[in-house]
């Protein structure tokens, strides 16, 4: 009876079934190039059929913006048998040697415009994996290949290697597995109400946690995939326009690029955003309202195969005036409905009171956890040290039960004593009409120890002086909580739109030596 009333789940399944169903519509949009879902499923095998023989058991690399060669990859390589490296695109030449050392992968598939940077990157590595150039050897590879089709096993079997920044050292290999994504996108399905009349543009960078599980996602649903290899908002706004989008994901600095350029204006139909990375500001929340976004709050982390948790809007919120609504939706929310569990704990070890005013860290366990670090077992154990995964960020419970992040652990001032979030200090400063984004960290102080200081960009011809932004939020936040200066100018973004916070922390120790001097 096992084999009648069990089958390994793997995400790769969705395609099978959009191919059957749906195959003879559009999957995939990219450029002036459009396959239908019957023709993704054939190149999909076709991949799989020439990655096999070559890959001989390893993973293979992918080196690619938002193109259908990267979305091919999420289904060709796992049907290969091996697991899948999406290296994000704006690494170094020393990082992207280093991944593909650590990863072990036997194969490099890349884009033409990264070519320079993949040659550099090889000249790093003492036994250089196979490499496939998209284009015309990438065409050529899937027309003489034989079909394949591999067979998923087991389950909980590496899937994908997702690689973290290494912001605070080497990059750290998270490992998929095929039933934590498999779940994962069918819970953002069904959240962010995909179905086969949806549109989806890539906005997110597919390489981010597997562009949060939404290739898979997408096809689950029988979407259509709009392919988009840089999210420049003239082009943006074109694709929503034109192709009739009616979904898209990003960072709140994604969302505040699109809410304010030249093209913004009121959308025909509602479009569906998912937005995470860092907590958007009830004043970005509100401005995409009044375009027709209908903007849901995710949280989660690489670890977590992007968002585990999510602000599920209930219908009596809808009722609330535009500011308390925009609050509500700034939260994290609650474990996704794949049922990741969610504990908000002290420092030891229990959970803390749901007060909303009590803090503590995020803890996570569940179907969309890592199976742990590639070849790290220490900083495996370190990051679940009692089976629940550290996230390392700040939060409260409020009385509903919803969670609301209040800081890293790393980014919370501590001023005099007292604990000043980050996040707070930022969305009073979002406020005011001439801020289009801000960043908060702590800067030190010879009395205090450390104190706030802003970075802010502002509006492109907003006129906005440091005294002026600084008594704004002193009007809104105890005077403690403003900051003590404030530097305009572009902040330091990742590839994913989130913003740097340590190089501004670095930027403001190296000020603060310096009038020291």
């Amino acid at each position: 009876m096992a084999a009648l009333s069990f089958e390994p789940l793997t995400p790769t399944a969705y395609l099978d079934r959009a191919a059957t169903a749906h195959g003879d519509r559009v999957a995939v949009i990219d450029g002036d190039q459009r396959w239908t879902y019957a023709e993704l499923h054939r190149r999909c095998r076709q991949l799989a059929g020439a990655l096999h023989p070559l890959a001989d058991g390893r993973p293979v690399a992918v080196l690619a913006p938002n193109t259908h060669v990267l979305l091919e990859a999420h289904f060709g390589v796992p049907w290969a048998g091996v697991p899948l490296v999406a290296m994000n695109t704006r690494l170094s030449a020393n990082e992207i040697g280093y991944i593909l050392t650590h990863s072990e992968a036997a194969v490099l598939v890349y884009d033409p415009a990264s070519e320079p940077l993949v040659r550099d990157a090889l000249a790093r590595t003492n036994t250089p994996p196979i490499t496939i150039k998209a284009g015309a050897q990438y065409e050529k590879l899937l027309a003489g290949a034989t079909l394949r089709h591999g067979k998923i096993d087991d389950e909980l079997s590496l899937l994908s290697i997702n690689y973290t920044s290494g912001t605070t050292g080497t990059p750290k290999g998270v490992m998929y597995h095929h039933r934590g994504a498999y779940l994962q996108a069918l819970a953002m399905v069904g959240h962010t109400g995909l179905s086969p009349s949806a549109v989806h543009l890539w906005t997110l960078p597919m390489f981010h946690c597997n562009g949060w599980c939404f290739p898979w996602a997408v096809t689950a649903a029988a979407a259509t995939h709009v392919c988009l290899p840089k999210p420049a908002p003239a082009e943006v706004w074109r694709l929503i326009r034109e192709e009739g989008v009616t979904h898209l994901n990003g960072a709140p600095t994604v969302l505040s690029m699109l809410a304010y350029a030249p093209q913004a204006g009121p959308v025909g139909t509602t479009v569906r955003v998912a937005t995470g990375g860092s907590p958007p500001s009830p004043a970005i929340l509100r401005r995409m309202g009044k375009l027709g976004f209908e903007v849901t709050h995710l949280y989660g982390l690489t670890e977590t195969f992007g968002p585990a948790m999510i602000c599920d809007w209930r219908p009596e919120w809808s009722v609330l005036d535009a500011g308390t609504q925009a609050r509500f939706k700034a939260r994290q929310g609650v474990g996704n409905m794949i049922s990741c569990r969610v504990r908000v704990i002290a420092e030891d070890g229990s959970e803390v009171a749901a007060d909303g005013r009590t803090l503590g860290e995020i803890t996570l366990r569940g179907n969309n956890v890592m199976l742990g670090y590639f070849k790290d077992e220490l900083a495996t154990k370190h990051a679940a040290p009692d089976g629940w995964f550290r996230t390392g960020d700040l939060g409260v419970v409020h009385p509903d039960g919803y969670v609301e992040l209040r800081d890293r652990s790393k980014d919370v001032i501590i001023s005099g004593g007292e604990n000043i979030a980050s996040v707070e200090v930022e969305q009073a400063i979002a406020e005011h009409p001439a801020v289009l984004e801000v960043a908060v960290v702590a800067k030190p102080d010879e009395r205090w120890g450390e104190v706030p200081a802003a970075y802010v960009t502002p509006h492109e011809g907003a006129v906005i002086t440091e005294s002026e932004l600084i008594a704004f939020a002193r009007e809104r936040l105890a005077h403690f909580k403003a900051p003590k200066t404030v530097v305009f100018g572009p902040l330091p973004k990742t590839s994913t739109g989130k913003i740097q916070k340590y190089v501004l922390r670095q930027a403001a120790s190296a000020g603060s030596a310096q009038r020291s001097r």
